[in-house]
């Protein structure tokens, strides 16, 4: 008999503990994005120690590039808000040679990304001072979603490349990436070389 009424217990004490505890109602997270504070847009001048000139954004810090392979020029262009960084690839040419070799390297860097890249679109942009600069878009979920470069094919060859230190995916770091393409605009559009 003790043994009937032991279970009884044990059984009304396990729908107790299930009752008690399944009263919390359950509420789902609602679906969240990421959220981006984009600052209005304004610009500062490069350093006059470099051998080139642009505005670029005065919510950026003009870093030296801490790469191991970095040269005297380059430069990193980093918005610690959006952990991006548009790294700045500077050479003076001496030659027609050496100047084939960057061009075939800009495109070879901008080509390694078709691995996971939807389309990579390429835009020339004319500047108001006549520069051209050659532009890629790159979409899909790749590290760098924008490259360009340019030159004046006698002295001056200047690469950039825009990167996200991130795990989000591209598609939700849209609003940063058009950002800062604005900004890369501008920074072209008002690059002019020193020598």
């Amino acid at each position: 008999m003790k043994q009937k009424q032991y279970n009884k217990v044990l059984i009304f004490g396990i729908l107790l503990l299930f009752i008690v505890a399944c009263q919390n109602t359950y509420n789902p997270k609602q679906k969240a994005y990421n959220r981006f504070d984009l600052p209005d847009h304004r610009y500062q001048n490069t350093p006059d120690s470099l051998p080139y000139f642009f505005e670029f954004s005065q919510h950026a810090d003009l870093l030296n590039d801490s790469s191991w392979i970095s040269d005297k020029y380059w430069v990193e262009i980093y918005y610690k808000e959006l952990k991006a960084n548009i790294h700045i690839t500077y050479k003076e040419i001496s030659s027609e040679k050496e100047l084939k070799e960057l061009l075939n390297d800009a495109y070879y860097l901008t080509s390694k990304h078709q691995i996971k890249a939807h389309g990579i679109n390429d835009i020339l942009l004319t500047t108001p001072s006549g520069k051209t600069v050659s532009i890629a878009e790159i979409e899909g979920d790749v590290p760098s979603q924008f490259q360009f470069f340019t030159t004046d094919s006698t002295k001056n060859f200047l690469r950039g490349a825009l990167y996200f230190n991130t795990q989000v995916a591209n598609d939700s770091l849209q609003p940063s990436i058009a950002y800062v393409k604005k900004d890369i605009i501008h920074m072209v559009n008002t690059l002019e070389w020193k020598h």
